[in-house]
């Protein structure tokens, strides 16, 4: 992604291009083939396309989503490094949006990790001797039940401009970096592991040769390796042979987490380590430390390396809620002696498997801040703790910088965001550039230009505008939110636009009335003594498109809301597994399990609705909830049984459904997609040729083309035009994990929910519902393009708002004119615009290229006809109908193209 500084204005002709290729059209892979899926062989760009091909396409470098932010609720951060020599240049680890970079102290931000295979970060670090060497950890290191994962270690020397994956491909995640403070090729990687599996490479590992080879240098003991990772490490910086380091156990399920010696057989083999020679050999540390320990977090004070920090997790005592910052045994410990004897300063230690962070000032020992809820500062030492001086700021505290030059400077990462202060935390500046937002689930109305309504990770709920009219582009202050705590599902009214349905975790969905601010809880709740009702973290909710006003809800059984919610029936039995030992999980929510994850119902048969739970099973009813049918038996191996994480009900036959199964928390990462054409009897698999290690989230069927499928997976946007036998990545999107998609009925606009970069939407996807073999055969061809409204852009405060301003893309002023080309003949492709009287308007010149092309017209007569038409350049046509003519060698075809205007614009 661009860095995000003002947009440029659009020229009156704008182009984009993606080129079209063939393969042989093969039979749909069955289930049992996935493990050994063929690659496809690679197409070819100028290759003539036949009738009985399967079509793909070249991805286009042009033909883009446009990212629209928004910037304003920030999102997950993981990891912060700050430039040893210029203090202007810092990087910015998104939990799962890969890396910003800023060299302006923060006014603008540039993605700087978008194209590597994976986007999770779990730790930055910057070599000490030459700030140029880059070293990320990927797969973020906090136990959350939404952590994404990575392949290892990647290593840049030129400032994160390029990258070269340097090995560790399988520890999944990755907890801290640390570069040798002389010798940039040697580092320390603390690799925690696979969170949701066994799997040996975890531990702490070390490389001298900038990654080429590494060295496990610290791990537990056989038969634990596999579940014991590298918590994190430090190094003392006068001498970088002396290190310390954590081990931790941990081992996360779908309905509960386990960690320390509850992941290990009740042994404890966890706590902290200490070498001196560099990690050639290890004493763990104990003089003071309690035993039991789960997660610990390490710092060194800089002045005086002897002093150590740590914040140890410990059930030695019992253990403790989520709502108890304070451990019975575990909390702040210092060591004054290189950690041969330890003193307990304080039983301050909130929820350790999301924070666990500790860090010194580099010039004060007394001056000590634990990241958590909120961010707390001693300065005494760690005796005493306040944090009345950071309110102000996201809660949930990941990264925490302090910069060595300037102590009272400050960089913190949280749930919402990165920020900065200058006076040790009594101000707060908000780093609002950097689009991360977490989106969960997304919904559209049907305004012009429409709406968004999405909800976030720890964010909320939101709703902005799809684009504006104005010079701005989508600003931040163009969202508002509505609500909730972790926002997911949004459904705008049928009646009232001001009316918005919303839900955040474990089921507490409420409405929204944009216009005057009121809120109501709608929740389902049983009578006093009645078994409770369960939903899970994002509970699916979804408007009838049969019955206007009513919305269908689901947790463990399906509930049917009419009356603006208001009234509410349970329609369902409950739909679960019913293995209660595996629901008793204690905290967030986010471990509820046995509940519904999806819920569709049939656009063309009334009454049909379809159910998948988190549990594997899958559920359809074709009487509005009168009866049910279980299909879970009919989904083949391997997906049978796996997490259901989108279910998608054709548009154009209600025996044809799509379901897509998400492993990964079974330890299978590969794509499951399934479709049926008997209504659930039998399924095959649509995955085709997606990449092997990429879980798909969500599928949506396109209502105008059945074979045109999108895929949100974990690393992008994927879409197939032969109904799965062949899929591409598709829309220029950086690698991030898609967990919605969304195709507006009336504008054809695909709307893509990132977890991780917030939305993009990829304008007007008409031309690829109407490619088929048939129309790749011809030519050339001239889609009929879509209305067009002439106005002027406001030019609101983009000259004098400055650069440190997020502004979401809209699209290009005027009508986008889409067109085919088979294949290079050297003829030029012209494009001639004519009135209802046949006077020529306007006059564009295309691209050449093999593919779909697209030129944008302004709306204004271009300068070669001019005279005929006047003479005056700054006006629109006037409203109506226009002729538009495609010429290409023998080929001429014309299509008409509505203009309208809006209110007060000029017209010649």
């Amino acid at each position: 992604m661009p860095s995000f500084r003002p947009l440029a204005r659009p020229a009156t002709l704008a182009a984009a291009a993606f080129s079209l290729g063939a393969l042989a059209a093969a039979a749909p892979l069955g289930a049992q083939q996935e493990k050994t899926r063929p690659k496809p062989p690679v197409p070819s760009p100028t290759r003539e396309a036949g009738p009985g091909d399967t079509l793909t396409l070249v991805m286009p470098q042009l033909l883009k989503a446009r990212s629209i932010g928004p910037a304003v609720m920030g999102g997950r951060v993981a990891s912060i490094a700050l430039d040893p020599q210029d203090p202007a240049t810092f990087y910015v680890g998104l939990a799962t949006g890969g890396i910003m970079k800023t060299t302006d102290n923060g006014a603008t931000f540039s993605g700087i990790f978008e194209k590597e295979k994976v986007a999770a970060v779990g730790a930055i670090a910057i070599a000490p001797s030459d700030p140029k060497v880059v070293w990320v950890g990927t797969g973020e290191a906090n136990d959350r039940n939404s952590t994404s994962w990575g392949n290892g270690v990647y290593r840049s020397e030129d400032g994160g401009a390029t990258w070269q994956h340097v090995g560790l491909d399988k520890t999944k995640e990755i907890g801290r970096v640390v570069v040798h403070p002389t010798d940039p090729k040697t580092a320390w990687v603390a690799a925690m592991g696979d969170l949701w599996s066994p799997n040996a490479e975890r531990g702490l590992y070390k490389t001298t040769d900038a990654g080429k080879t590494w060295k496990l240098v610290l791990a537990a003991p056989a038969p634990y390796g596999d579940r014991v990772g590298a918590g994190d490490v430090v190094v003392d910086p006068s001498d970088p042979n002396t290190l310390y380091a954590a081990l931790y156990a941990r081992r996360r399920l779908p309905w509960e987490f386990r960690y320390g010696p509850s992941a290990t057989d009740g042994k404890d083999m966890g706590g902290i380590f200490k070498s001196t020679d560099g990690g050639a050999t290890w004493k763990k540390l104990a003089g003071g430390l309690p035993s039991q320990t789960g997660r610990i977090g390490l710092d060194v004070y800089a002045k005086n390396p002897k002093i150590v920090y740590a914040i140890v997790q410990s059930d030695e005592g019992g253990q403790q809620s989520i709502d108890d910052p304070h451990s019975k045994k575990g909390g702040v410990f210092r060591s004054d002696d290189g950690g041969a004897t330890w003193t307990r300063t304080s039983p301050l230690n909130p929820r350790p498997f999301y924070f666990s962070q500790i860090r010194v000032n580099p010039t004060d020992d007394k001056h000590v801040y634990v990241l958590g809820y909120m961010l707390h500062v001693s300065e005494d030492g760690g005796k005493t703790f306040r944090e009345d001086r950071f309110k102000n700021v996201h809660s949930d505290n990941h990264a925490l910088v302090i910069d060595p030059r300037s102590p009272k400077r400050l960089l913190l990462g949280t749930d919402g965001g990165a920020y900065q202060s200058y006076d040790e935390g009594a101000g707060w500046a908000h780093l609002s550039r950097i689009a991360a937002g977490e989106f969960y689930r997304v919904a559209v109305d049907s305004s012009a230009p429409f709406r968004i309504c999405g909800g976030l990770q720890d964010n909320t709920n939101w709703v902005g505008p799809s684009q504006t009219r104005s010079k701005e582009g989508i600003r931040n202050a163009d969202w508002t939110t509505i609500g909730g705590g972790d926002g997911s599902y949004c459904v705008f009214d049928a009646s009232d636009p001001n009316v918005v349905y919303a839900e955040s975790q474990q089921g507490y969905v409420f409405r929204f009335n944009l216009a005057s601010g009121a809120s109501k809880d709608l929740r389902p709740n049983p009578t006093e003594g009645s078994p409770a009702f369960r939903f899970h973290w994002t509970s699916p909710i979804v408007a009838s498109r049969h019955t206007k006003g009513l919305l269908y809800y689901a947790g463990d059984r399906v509930f049917k809301l009419t009356d603006q919610g208001e009234s509410w029936q349970v329609i369902s039995p409950d739909l679960s597994s019913h293995e209660y030992d595996k629901m008793r999980a204690t905290g967030s929510g986010a471990e509820d399990f046995g509940v519904a994850y999806a819920l569709a119902e049939s656009p063309v048969k009334a009454g049909l609705l379809w159910v998948g739970t988190d549990d594997g099973r899958l559920w359809k009813t074709e009487n509005d909830g009168g009866s049910w049918q279980e299909l879970s038996k009919n989904v083949p191996p391997p997906a049978r049984g796996g997490w259901v994480s989108r279910i998608e009900a054709s548009a154009h036959d209600p025996l044809v459904a799509y379901l897509a199964v998400d492993a990964h928390r079974a330890g299978d990462y590969r794509p499951h997609l399934l479709r049926t054409a008997d209504g659930g009897r039998t399924w095959q698999s649509v995955a085709g040729d997606l990449p092997g290690d990429g879980p798909v989230k969500v599928v949506r069927e396109d209502p105008v083309n059945p074979r045109m499928l999108w895929a949100g997976t974990e690393f992008g946007l994927y879409l197939t035009l032969d109904r799965g036998r062949h899929w591409m990545k598709f829309g220029g999107l950086p690698t991030v994990a898609v967990d919605d998609i969304l195709l507006h009925p009336r504008d054809r606009d695909l709307v893509v929910a990132t977890h991780g970069r917030s939305l993009y939407v990829l304008d007007d996807v008409r031309p690829l519902e109407e490619f088929t073999p048939q129309l790749a055969a011809k030519d050339a061809h001239l889609f009929a393009p879509r209305a067009a409204t002439a106005y002027v852009p406001n030019d609101g405060w983009v000259t004098s708002a400055g650069s440190a301003v997020f502004r979401g893309a809209n699209p290009t002023d005027g009508a986008t004119i889409s067109y085919y080309i088979r294949r290079l003949t050297g003829d030029p492709v012209s494009i001639s615009i004519a009135n209802a009287a046949g006077q020529p308007v306007a006059t564009l010149t295309g691209a050449a290229t093999p593919g779909i092309n697209r030129v944008t017209w302004d709306l204004k007569p271009t300068k070669d006809v001019l005279t005929e038409y006047g003479g005056e350049g700054q006006k629109f046509v006037r409203p109506g109908d226009y002729t538009v003519t495609l010429s290409y060698g023998a080929v001429k075809q014309t299509a008409t193209l509505h203009v309208e205007a809006a209110p007060g614009i000029e017209t010649r």
